[in-house]
């Protein structure tokens, strides 16, 4: 009598591939088996069932604790990069294949900026884009810094434009302008119309400046430091637009990026370059490594181009940040 044929076990998690490792590859980008269950809609318990399962499977273990977040180990980073790209793949198919049938004209984009980029530097390209891809529903999402980088995250957009000094090591940053340091001030103002500008210069008068949490509060801190110059901060408030029309009032001079200046600014206040003294600060797309880009983001991306940029005279091009 023939011999049975051996039973190959049988797991339940291997009936569904896709399922533990997109619990494991959103256990390692969220740092946590509670942020990866709240995103995946799944429960806590069936995410630990899902990663001791791989772990079992594989015969190592993938992750360690790191005070408080879980972070993979050397083994578990490798999955990573071998799973994450799969994932990403497999669950962009569907919405993949509704584009390819349907064409670029539908859909929806979401976009992570702050309110200085929203307000001086997306309109042209929101523009050029809804000219393009009019039944496409855009979404722009008013963010600093910090809660961009949780959207890329937690794949709330599917990018963000704006400016980074430290770029993390999930996220990848293609800086496409960079645009230069200015004093603003009143017309009048004696550090407008003295002949030579020194970084000392600045010290007698009070400076207007955003909240001290976003970088160019930080940004104007470190230079003064650095060169031991004594600064006094006049007012802290938030928005370019309301610090503009402070400064246009003689309530203190303030320190922007060319990028703030507009056409209609110029009747009321004058500037003077301060790129001796303060890097230049560049804008660009920032996106999560390894997700896929639908093409909504890839033609929204393609639009940001240096022309587009280039309607004021103080613009140059590079990297930098809000």
């Amino acid at each position: 009598m023939p011999d049975k044929p051996v039973a190959t076990p049988r797991f339940p998690y291997k009936s569904d591939r896709l399922k533990p490792l997109r619990a494991f590859c959103q256990t390692v980008r969220l740092g946590s088996v509670s942020r990866a269950s709240e995103t995946l809609y799944v429960t806590q318990p069936a995410i630990t069932l899902q990663l001791q399962a791989l772990e079992r499977e594989l015969g190592m273990a993938l992750f360690e604790r790191s005070g408080r977040r879980l972070t993979p180990t050397r083994e578990g980073q490798v999955l990573y990069e071998l799973a994450q790209p799969l994932v990403e793949s497999l669950d962009g198919l569907a919405g993949s294949f509704r584009e390819k049938v349907r064409g670029l004209d539908a859909g929806e984009l979401n976009i992570a900026a702050n309110s200085s980029t929203i307000l001086y530097l997306l309109p042209k390209i929101v523009e050029h884009f809804r000219s393009q891809h009019p039944d496409v529903h855009l979404t722009l999402h008013n963010a600093v810094s910090a809660d961009g980088t949780d959207l890329l995250r937690s794949d709330a957009v599917d990018l963000a434009v704006g400016s980074m000094l430290d770029v993390p090591a999930d996220l990848s940053y293609a800086p496409v302008y960079r645009f230069e340091p200015l004093l603003i001030a009143p017309p009048d103002h004696p550090l407008i119309t003295q002949r030579t500008l020194k970084l000392e210069d600045l010290s007698p008068y009070g400076l207007i400046l955003p909240p001290k949490r976003l970088v160019t509060y930080r940004l104007v801190d470190l230079v003064f430091q650095q060169n031991r110059v004594p600064y006094t901060v006049a007012l802290e408030v938030g928005g370019w637009e309301v610090i503009k029309q402070y400064v246009a009032m003689g309530m203190g001079i303030s320190i922007i990026t060319s990028i703030c200046m507009t056409d209609a600014d110029h009747d009321r206040l004058a500037s003077r370059s301060l790129s001796e003294w303060f890097p230049s600060r560049s804008y660009g797309v920032v996106v999560r490594k390894g997700k896929y880009l639908s093409p909504q983001a890839r033609a929204f991306i393609e639009l940001i181009q240096p022309h587009l940029f280039a309607h004021r005279g103080h613009d140059e091009g590079g990297p930098s940040e809000r």
